[in-house]
């Protein structure tokens, strides 16, 4: 397997004679064989900005780093695909920031590319080669000319054809999971928001959170627009916006307006689940899904990171406990980087964790972040580095309830709610 590489122009090149390495956290690892797959349809490979790939000369066993014109090349993964490694390099300026990716280490191997990663979920509703572009502008244009007064179909229309955000387009298109966003305020300051960012974190946010506070009529209007099905999910809680349970009383409201027109389809909410309170109340109401996201499960950790903001990991718990206690399916969005993730102390806690709180399902998602500032900013490793493949299969093996997956499904036949056909 030979090192991957990109010119200044973004030109990707395999190296003739260097072998590829990756890293796990701020270790240079070797590569093995049964880390590698084929590199899914849908993934990005992308040039990175002020680095030095670093690769393995075969003659002296010796890593080498190559020279400051050309890039360490990373790959983007789809929906489906736990990266197990990130790319092997050196920057060149430990000032500038890598934008708010999750990178995986990727290789040219028998005449393809090959990336470190591992197929959690079945990737086809989250590939974006499933979203046609002319199909979704007819969609876009119908829904904002039949609801022209309802902002968040404005606002979505720029999620969906701008940032070509595919939960903003699933609304549109009337498939799957879709978005209804509602909050503008966050009760965490997430290192690394993917939608607002401190002047001073060194990285733009890549997304606009939304600026207004929507009614209840405008997000019943979009649920009940989208919640035409069995398997439909709609889902608060987006990129584009803040912490939902901030609004739990519009919430409730139009949880509990919708439920009275139609049984179909599953509500679902993706919080960070520290207001335990608001959380109850949009249990109550109606909800069907809810999706936490945690880093960790370690107090010190979860905090480096979210920087919660009048509550503790303590409350995430709760809530998580009080909605699987009350039919909710639930799930944790878990961010995840090799070299910390599959640190032996946080696998421990995770197991605890999920254990605790009836947990059905963990969702493993790519963290996007500047891999340096991540790891300055988390407490160091306190024991082994299992490496990210043998961390899966401990979770399949200590948590055989728990599906390990990667996305919101609707859920497994045992624990679906019944519906009503309109």
């Amino acid at each position: 397997m030979y090192l991957v590489y990109a010119d200044e122009q973004g030109n990707v090149y395999d190296h003739p004679e260097l072998h590829a390495l990756a890293r796990s956290a701020d270790m240079i690892v070797e590569i093995l064989e049964d880390e590698l797959i084929p590199l899914p349809d849908g993934a990005t490979l992308v040039s990175l900005p002020f680095t030095r790939p670093i690769g393995l000369d075969p003659d002296t066993g010796e890593m080498v780093a190559m020279q400051d014109n050309v890039n360490a090349v990373g790959a983007l993964l789809p929906q489906g695909f736990t990266r197990l490694c990130i790319p092997s390099y050196v920057k060149t300026n430990k000032d500038e920031k890598l934008p708010l990716f999750g990178y995986s280490a990727v290789v040219w191997k028998d005449g393809a590319f090959y990336v470190t990663a591992d197929k959690s979920d079945d990737p086809e509703q989250w590939n974006p080669m499933n979203c046609d572009r002319d199909e979704l502008k007819i969609q876009v244009d119908r829904l904002t000319k039949q609801f022209p007064e309802n902002r968040l179909y404005q606002h979505l229309s720029n999620c969906a054809l701008g940032y070509e955000c595919l939960t903003s387009s699933n609304t549109f298109l009337n498939r799957w999971e879709g978005g209804v966003p509602v909050s503008f305020s966050c009760n965490a300051g997430c290192y690394g928001c993917i939608s607002e960012q401190p002047d001073d974190s060194g990285f733009p946010a890549p997304q606009t959170r939304m600026n207004f506070k929507p009614t209840v009529e405008e997000v019943s209007q979009v649920m009940l627009t989208h919640l035409t099905t069995p398997e439909s999910i709609i889902s608060f809680g987006q990129g584009c916006e803040g912490e939902p349970s901030t609004q739990a009383k519009i919430i409730v409201e139009a949880i509990r307006e919708v439920r009275e027109k139609t049984q179909m389809g599953y509500i679902n909410i993706n919080t960070n689940a520290g207001l335990t309170d608001h959380i109850r109340a949009i249990v109550d109401a109606g909800l069907d899904l809810m999706r936490v996201s945690t880093i960790s499960a370690l107090d010190d950790h979860y905090n480096a990171y979210y920087k919660p903001r009048g509550y503790t990991l303590k409350n995430v718990e709760k809530s998580l406990k009080y909605a699987s206690d009350q039919g909710v399916y639930t799930s944790i969005n878990y961010l995840i980087f090799p070299g910390v993730t599959d640190r032996e102390e946080e696998v421990e806690a995770m197991i605890e964790f999920a254990r605790r709180t009836n947990l059905r399902l963990i969702q493993m998602r790519n963290l996007n972040i500047d891999p340096e500032s991540y790891l300055e900013l988390i407490p160091p490793a306190q024991g082994e580095i299992l490496g990210m493949k043998q961390m899966l299969e401990i979770y399949q093996a200590e948590l055989p309830d728990v599906v390990i997956g990667s996305y919101t499904h609707v859920p497994p036949v045992q624990y679906r709610r019944k519906q009503v056909m309109n």
